[in-house]
């Protein structure tokens, strides 16, 4: 028995703090959200190539980690439920808040958005893992699917 144990991998879970947590950002509403969001987007692409996204909370809503899931086309970046609890579940979060680009500039979410935030939520809790909120966000502000918090980006 002990020879069939060592042929397969040994799976570790290892995680180090990298910033105190005092220092976090705290999330309190979507724009908040929002603004963490927008200032780790590539501002020269928001418009051209939809892309996802994935803030990592903890129980006070401070944010853990940030993480960019996907790149797309034009009209979609795949969002797989997968990497997004497994990375929720090593990172040890107990919230999360997707995000994604419309390059198109429309706010409006569509029924593929809607359907997905309800996935997530579905699948969030049945995980413990809160889905807080999906952000459709573009180069001038942003929408939020679950609140139907919106707001805007005054460029100077």
């Amino acid at each position: 028995m002990n020879e069939l144990l060592t042929k397969f991998e040994e799976v570790r879970l290892v995680y180090r703090n990298k910033m105190k947590v005092k220092d976090r950002p705290k999330v309190q509403c979507a724009n908040d959200a929002f603004n963490i969001l927008y200032n780790s987007w590539d501002k020269d692409q928001i418009d051209n190539i939809e892309e996802s996204k994935l803030l990592l909370l903890d129980r006070q809503m401070r944010v853990m980690s940030l993480v960019s899931l996907s790149f797309g086309g034009m009209t979609e970046a795949i969002i797989d439920p997968r990497v997004v609890f497994a990375t929720a579940l090593k990172r040890r979060a107990n919230g999360i808040i997707l995000a994604h680009n419309h390059p198109s500039g429309n706010l409006e979410p569509s029924q593929a958005d809607i359907s997905l935030t309800e996935r997530f939520k579905s699948l969030g809790e049945m995980m413990r893992i809160s889905l807080l909120d999906h952000l459709i966000v573009t180069f001038d502000g942003f929408r939020s699917i679950v609140s139907n918090e919106s707001g805007g980006i005054h460029h100077g």
